[in-house]
């Protein structure tokens, strides 16, 4: 019997409500066995993040309570920049007996053509888009809230409430370890 990965990457800079909702909403609305959550290494246009260990911990402490929802430092492990087909292939390769689908938020639609050998990365791994607020798709999907993580990592700058937008142990985490100041 094959088993179903859905592979749900980005920067998780920090890890948000949103983030969390999609994997909520891909393991409920999808046949899928589990979600990877990858933490990108490094942005493919040089965007500065917080260090990869800490956006790792921090998707760890964000999805604890998702028993199908597994966190992988491979973007750590593959170095370089990254690309979504390295990944996608990297991953088929470690799980041969795994088909896989590939998440994306319907804001990415529009930036598809750029990515490198889109077709490719689509072949290996069909979409399941997720719909954000603002950036709707398709009308008979639920639409997860716009949570922008520029603005939390802003709110968190300025010591502003993230209540309601970021898990609180999340939130914690943050300021133990002196996170976007």
């Amino acid at each position: 019997m094959t088993r179903t990965l859905a592979i749900y990457g980005g920067s998780f800079d920090p890890p948000h409500i949103g983030h969390t909702l999609a994997c909520a909403y891909v393991l409920a609305a999808h046949r899928v066995d589990a979600v990877l959550l990858v933490p990108t290494a490094r942005h493919p246009f040089d965007k500065q993040l917080a260090a990869f260990g800490h956006r790792v911990h921090m998707c760890e402490l964000a999805v604890r309570d998702l028993r199908r929802v597994e966190v992988s430092p491979i973007e750590g492990e593959l170095g370089g920049q990254s690309l979504t087909l390295r990944l996608v292939e990297e991953l088929q390769r470690r799980n041969s007996d795994a088909t896989l689908r590939l998440v994306i938020g319907s804001d990415l639609l529009a930036e598809t053509p750029s990515w490198h050998k889109f077709d490719e990365i689509i072949a290996l791994a069909p979409l399941i888009v997720v719909q954000r607020a603002g950036h709707v798709t398709a009308a008979d999907a639920p639409v997860l809230p716009d949570v922008s993580s520029t603005e939390l990592r802003r709110r968190l700058h300025a010591g502003e409430s993230t209540e309601g937008l970021l898990d609180a142990v999340v939130v914690e985490y943050v300021q133990q370890h002196g996170l976007y100041k």
